[in-house]
């Protein structure tokens, strides 16, 4: 079950137009899901598992057993629900600001469809990077990978591991969040004065910092240190800061520093590819084999040219931004989606919501005669794309573990992905329209409100940079020790996250820690077996609790419309 090793033939066309109709079906379930469930509860978990489970029991209802078909389909089906989710983390917030505020269908749906068409072109672009060259973890699409093997009998020799611990994180989570027997998170108030420390009660998130390996989570909970402990304790204790300012203080530094690693990671990977083109010109680089291009998604610069075009055209006239900001947004949404690209193959996390805000500052400082209205759209097409990115390249990552042709995967996300564009816009407006825009926010009250914490953020941040000299001295180091090539892309994400989420994590890369000391000596042919088990157990282990989230949504939106 190694994702490198494990790889299934091709039979026949994986892109076909039963997969497509599902995919496109499932993709307007799964949306509508994921915009109830993000702005009800603040949280959207991955659908990847869930599409994966749907597609391959649905395929062989109808008589197919294609693996590759299957993933087609789970492509298509699960790309909707993060183009619901960048809507629901940004836009509510601008209800949250006021009832002057207001954006209207078309206005949301081009946004979304912007966004969307952004997200997919960046997705083809980067595929070949961080999939094929830096061989990124992408733990949920590795997940995803492994289940679809666990229903093949010829593969799926690891499938009692994988759905046992599938099983068991589903009646976990269950336990925990639909029965309220368990906390969300096991806190600790009285070890540090002023300061909860916790660990969130996931195996989701234990299972993750055991995949991505153990420099990236620890670096993660290191900068989960710096921000809580730190910032949020120690500075305030020695009166260094004011208790008042220090989480604002803790959020303007992990802005900052995740903003200046990314950049940094950016001109640091851009260099060596500039000297060699100056040294060797054009061709310096070495062309793949066929083998190679045949896993590779291709996209010419024209055809990359021409959609940005097109979206900039959308966000200057559709969405009032005007052609210089309209720029802005759409350079603001590439550095993005890398970043958010980057994060999710490391970490399986994707803040998307964060990077539209780093956007929309940025628009707001250089443009200030923008209405907020405009500002929020532009934030939302960045917060779309980098879902988008997010869920795709995660789709992808199981497509190369299984062998499926990406362009295949592609079509059927695209298709998948502008169901979810549409879908998503009618269901943020239905709610708005039925409820009102008083129905969003942490301080809405009522039965039918939506908490949409996410956006709470944003409505927060949309007013500036709380502290702009940390903000501006955190871009500096981050960008400096990315030059340096320091593992530090997770340290501004651990100081922003909170403690808890970051701890999980951070157990889990003990836990792995703990494993391969006690195993260190096996032979090579028994850390494989050994690797492929964990792999599965982990894979079970994300898939569960994520699955549970997924249908938790289903049962939360047909009791929404039965009442």
């Amino acid at each position: 079950m190694h994702p490198e090793t494990s790889q299934s033939p091709r039979a026949g066309r994986a892109l076909t137009p039963r997969a497509l109709v599902i995919g496109s079906v499932g993709s307007a379930v799964l949306t509508a899901s994921s915009m109830f469930i993000a702005l009800k509860m603040g949280a959207l978990p991955w659908p990847i598992v869930f599409a994966a489970l749907a597609s391959v029991v649905t395929l062989r209802a109808l008589g197919s057993r294609d693996l590759h078909e299957a993933n087609v389909c789970h492509a298509a089906m699960s790309a909707g629900a993060m183009v619901a989710g960048g809507l629901a983390f940004t836009l509510p917030g601008l209800w949250m600001l006021g009832p002057q505020y207001q954006v209207t269908f078309p206005q949301v749906l081009l946004c979304a469809l912007s966004g969307t068409a952004l997200g997919l072109v960046a997705s083809a672009v980067l595929q070949p990077y961080f999939i094929r060259e830096r061989r990124l973890a992408y733990p949920v699409g590795l997940s995803a990978a492994d289940t679809l093997r666990a229903c093949d009998g010829s593969q799926g020799k690891d499938a009692p591991v994988l759905f046992g611990s599938m099983g068991l994180a589903a009646l976990y989570a269950f336990v925990r969040d639909n029965l309220g027997a368990l906390p969300s998170v096991l806190g600790f108030g009285g070890v540090i004065p002023g300061v909860t420390l916790g660990v969130y009660n996931s195996p989701m998130m234990a299972a993750m910092g055991f995949v991505v390996g153990v420099v990236p989570a620890l670096v993660w909970f290191a900068g989960a240190v710096l921000g809580t402990v730190v910032v949020a304790w120690a500075l305030p204790a020695l009166g260094v800061i004011a208790a008042a300012d220090a989480p604002s203080i803790q959020t303007s530094l992990g802005l900052g520093l995740m903003l200046g690693v990314g950049g940094g990671a950016v001109v640091s990977g851009l260099v060596p590819v500039v000297k060699a083109r100056l040294a060797g010109g054009a061709g310096a680089a070495p062309r793949p084999d066929a083998a190679e291009e045949r896993r590779r998604l291709s996209v010419p610069r024209s055809a990359v040219a021409l959609a940005m075009a097109v979206v900039a055209v959308v966000a200057c006239v559709g969405l009032g931004l005007g052609p210089l900001p309209s720029v802005v947004v759409i350079l603001g949404a590439w550095f993005s989606v890398y970043l958010s690209a980057w994060l999710t193959g490391t970490m399986g996390i994707n803040p998307m919501e964060i990077f539209g805000v780093l956007v929309l500052l940025l628009v707001r400082i250089a443009f200030a005669g923008l209405s907020m209205e405009t500002l929020f759209l532009g934030a939302a097409v960045v917060a779309v794309a980098c879902g988008i990115v997010g869920d795709v390249m995660n789709d992808l990552k199981a497509g190369d573990a299984l062998d499926t042709d990406p362009r295949d995967q592609f079509a059927g996300m695209a298709v998948g992905g502008l169901v979810g564009a549409v879908v998503a816009s009618l269901m943020l407006m239905a709610l708005a329209g039925a409820y009102g825009p008083e129905a969003f926010g942490p301080e809405a009250t009522g039965a039918d409100t939506f908490v949409a914490a996410q956006a709470s953020v944003v409505a927060t941040m949309a007013g500036g940079i709380p502290h702009v000299g940390v903000f501006f001295g955190a871009l500096a180091a981050g960008f400096v020790m990315a030059l340096l090539k320091l593992p530090v892309m997770t340290l501004g994400l651990g100081v922003y996250l909170p403690f808890h989420m970051s701890a999980s994590a951070g157990l889990g890369a003990l836990v792995r820690i703990v494993v391969e000391h006690r195993h260190r000596d096996d032979d090579p042919e028994a850390k494989a077996a050994r690797e492929a088990r964990w792999q599965a157990a982990a894979s079970g282990l994300l898939g569960g609790e994520s699955l549970v989230g997924v249908v938790t949504a289903f049962v939360a939106v047909a009791l929404m419309l039965a009442g």
